[in-house]
């Protein structure tokens, strides 16, 4: 009977388990869509863009948060009630969706909408842990939530359906992204035991770059270039000051450590992609987009995802020879998808290269989900 339930009896089985299973299904879908050989009743583009942000990263951070959210403030855990509720509501709206997207618009919308309830339930349930806490600093939280709170603005444009570029724009970079990074900058010096004192302006001028960026690209496309560059050289300081211990022989930190290194990259090559762009109307296929979601965001994903399912399941915290091979995978994943960018620009047959990018991605998630979901469904220990 406790193996029956063992499934649910924390909150970041159940959300990182959908949001894997929606990684691998969603991703598909859009494949056979983008090809042409599925006809949605959603462009392919906003199909991949909005699944992607509340299909497969936002179950994936509610997994992680609504874990670690109350520790970060001393709190108590989420009951199971609440988690449980949130998860019911995240299975509907995301099935929802993805059947009315072979069906109708109307069905399609039903599941946003439902989605965007369980979304903002999420949202008010660590808003409280944050309120109700009486911790002296929660500098962290606070950013961590600006970003959710973005996410709801982002779910609603989604939803009408007439701002879809300001959405995109929106989700990626002041939800996802704020979020993301939030987490990171916290938790990554912490696991690497670096004692460098906190630069507390650092998060909240981030923030304020990544609000003129997407202002930029309201104002007029790929004009965002400037603001780019000038994040590029403000984190990249601000991670050379950490002095990270890299390289260093721990997977399980080396991961995390790669993907902060991907952030000033992402924005270094969105600067030159979108200057390129703007200046002699080039076409990288949303290089700067997708550097910085798989090369950080992603990436991170992975390596809290695993630490978190390893941790939180009484295994002992060390990467077997399979999960160090879905580490470097991770860059095979995010390579493979920058080279395909490029060609795009080359104007070679990019296709090729992007159906090679979706079989990386594809293997990625089976193979993590063959190593991993035993573990979140019933507590097995790895070898």
């Amino acid at each position: 009977m406790i193996k029956e339930h063992y499934f649910f009896s924390q909150p970041h089985q159940p959300f990182f388990v959908l949001s894997f299973v929606n990684a691998i299904v969603f991703m598909l879908i859009f494949m056979l869509s983008f090809k042409g050989i599925i006809t949605l009743s959603i462009t392919p583009i906003i199909f991949h863009a909005y699944s992607f942000v509340y299909a497969f990263f936002t179950p994936a951070f509610l997994a992680f948060l609504l874990t670690t959210f109350p520790r970060f403030l001393s709190q108590e855990t989420v009951k199971k009630s609440v988690y449980m509720k949130l998860f019911g509501l995240f299975v509907l709206g995301n099935t929802t969706f993805l059947i009315g997207s072979f069906i109708s618009v109307l069905i399609y919308k039903i599941g946003m909408v439902i989605t965007l309830i369980a979304f903002t339930m999420a949202i008010k349930v660590l808003y409280d842990i944050h309120k109700s806490s009486d911790m002296p600093n929660k500098h962290d939280t606070f950013w961590m939530l600006i970003g959710f709170f973005a996410g709801i603005a982002a779910h609603a444009l989604f939803i009408l359906g007439e701002f879809n570029e300001l959405a995109i724009e929106i989700s990626i970079y002041t939800y996802l992204f704020i979020v993301g990074f939030s987490v990171a900058q916290r938790m990554i010096p912490f696991f690497s035991h670096c004692m460098v004192d906190k630069n507390k302006p650092f998060l909240r001028n981030v923030v304020i770059l990544l609000g003129i960026h997407v202002v930029l690209e309201m104002i007029y496309l790929n004009l965002s270039f400037i603001v780019d560059a000038v994040l590029a050289l403000y984190i990249a300081k601000e991670l050379h000051r950490w002095k990270l211990p890299f390289p260093n022989t721990n997977p399980m930190l080396s991961i995390l450590h790669v993907s902060l290194f991907w952030v000033p990259i992402a924005f270094a090559l969105a600067a030159l992609s979108n200057a390129c762009s703007f200046f002699f109307a080039s076409y990288f296929l949303a290089l700067d987009i997708h550097v910085l979601m798989l090369g950080f965001l992603f990436t991170v994903l992975i390596g809290f995802g695993t630490r978190v399912t390893i941790g939180h399941s009484g295994n002992q915290m060390h990467a077997n020879r399979l999960t160090v091979f879905l580490f470097i995978w991770t860059q095979v994943v995010v390579i493979v998808r920058l080279i395909t960018s490029f060609t795009a620009e080359m104007n070679w047959n990019y296709m090729i290269l992007f159906d090679i990018s979706v079989t990386v991605w594809l293997i990625m998630f089976i193979v993590w989900a063959i190593q991993f979901f035993k573990v979140l469904i019933f507590g097995t220990k790895l070898t």
